[in-house]
């Protein structure tokens, strides 16, 4: 009898630990399944957008109050076009096709409070594609142009004075340059809040300091809270 009852007993105890071997991997399966989700569901999701994607809309949403890459091609665009329409343009780049006249680019000022080094940087290359491409002007590269504007004393981030940039057009063997800054208005009523950009361009001629051709493009942004 006692064998029995001691095989019994033996029996029972295993029948406990499978159980309860089994009811513990249960909840780690479990506890793992949590684990796995949360982690999945905190991961990023990653979109590529633009034309020839499958969001061919992704870059049209503003994200906020700043100045974007569409903002800047919007405000670049128009002060071009309206640079090639003028009457500047017509009269004394066109109406000479015979001569290369030479165009350089100098610094856009930033006048927002804003930190915009790599938005200025994107715009100034904008102008310089519209130019290049118009196929009308020489453009002095804008490489060159730093070391020159070096010599002078120029400093990144530094307004340009008149005499500095004539020199230095001078030195370039530019005709005209460009030149202009970015400006701000921001303002605020209860959740509200607004931003008025605006892009100013003058294209000066070098020998003379006359302003041959300045144009003004505003561009507005808006969130609420």
């Amino acid at each position: 009898m006692g064998s029995i009852e001691q095989m019994t007993t033996i029996e029972s105890g295993r029948t406990w630990h499978t159980s309860n071997s089994m009811q513990m991997t249960a909840a780690l399966i479990a506890l793992f399944a949590v684990v796995l989700a949360s982690t999945t569901g905190c991961a990023p999701t990653v979109s590529r957008g633009g034309a020839g994607t499958k969001n061919p809309g992704l870059n049209d949403a503003a994200l906020s109050t700043g100045l974007d890459k569409a903002d800047l091609d919007y405000l670049v665009e128009e002060n071009l076009n309206a640079l090639f329409d003028s009457q500047f343009w017509q009269r004394r780049i066109l109406d000479h096709p015979e001569e290369e006249q030479l165009i350089t680019i100098f610094p856009i000022r930033n006048d927002t409070s804003e930190h915009l080094d790599d938005q200025l940087a994107t715009l100034l290359g904008s102008i310089e594609t519209f130019l290049v491409n118009s196929g009308s002007v020489g453009v002095v590269s804008r490489e060159r142009q730093a070391d020159m504007m070096r010599e002078v004393g120029y400093q990144q981030g530094d307004a340009i004075d008149a005499s500095s940039a004539a020199r230095v057009g001078r030195q370039l063997g530019a005709k005209y340059y460009v030149t202009g800054k970015v400006g701000a208005v921001d303002e605020k009523m209860k959740k509200v809040r607004r931003v008025q950009y605006s892009l100013f361009l003058q294209v000066i001629e070098v020998e003379t300091s006359m302003i041959r051709f300045q144009n003004e493009t505003a561009r507005s942004k808006a969130i609420k809270r």
